[in-house]
C-alpha cells in the first residue's frame, strides 16, 4: 500500500456507470476475461439500480445501471455520460483520514457507513469532473460489498438528493 497523507491506502475498485448492464458485461467479462463475482438490484424509496462486481487478478470493477429515470445513476449519466462515476480507495485508518480530509476543506455526501466487514464513506461529487471517492476500510483483505451497506449508501444518497 502507498501513503495518503502518511496513511497506507490502494486503490480497491472502480465503479463504471453505463446505459446497458449486459452489454458492459459482455465487454468486460465476455472480451476482456473479468470473473462476475456477483449481481445485484438496489432499491431506494424512489429509485434503483442494478451492478455487478467483476474481478480480474486483485482489481476490481463495478458496473452501475439504473433502473428508470429517477435513478441516481441514471441521474449521473444524464449530467456526466457514461463512464467512471467513483474511484475508491481503501485506507486502513478511516477515522483519522476523514478527519484529515475535512480540516482540508473535503465535504462528504455520506456519513460513515458501517458493516460487518466493510466501512465506507462518499466524498461529494466534484463538479468539474463528476468524481466522487469512496474511501473504504475491510476488516478481511477479501471482504465483500454488504447487502446492508449498499443499501445504506443508496438512501442516504437518495436523501441527500446526491448521485
Amino acid at each position: 500500500m502507498k501513503n495518503l497523507y502518511k496513511l497506507p491506502a490502494r486503490i480497491d475498485h472502480i465503479a463504471i456507470a453505463v446505459m446497458d448492464l449486459e452489454e458492459a458485461l459482455f465487454l468486460y467479462q465476455g472480451l476482456l476475461g473479468f470473473e462476475l463475482v456477483q449481481k445485484r438490484e438496489i432499491k431506494g424509496e424512489f429509485s434503483g439500480m442494478h451492478s455487478a462486481e467483476l474481478s480480474a487478478h486483485g482489481f476490481n470493477i463495478v458496473l452501475i445501471q439504473g433502473v428508470d429515470e429517477n435513478s441516481q445513476v441514471s441521474q449521473y449519466v444524464k449530467q456526466y455520460g457514461p463512464g467512471v462515476q467513483h474511484i475508491a480507495i481503501e485506507v486502513e485508518d478511516m477515522d483519522k483520514l476523514v478527519s484529515t480530509l475535512e480540516n482540508k476543506g473535503m465535504e462528504f455526501a455520506t456519513k460513515i457507513i458501517n458493516g460487518k466487514n466493510l466501512m465506507q464513506i462518499f466524498t461529494k461529487r466534484n463538479p468539474n469532473c463528476g468524481m466522487m471517492i469512496e474511501f473504504i476500510k475491510k476488516q478481511q483483505i477479501d471482504s465483500r460489498f454488504e447487502k446492508n451497506n449498499i443499501q445504506d449508501l443508496f438512501q442516504q444518497l437518495e436523501a441527500s438528493g446526491a448521485y
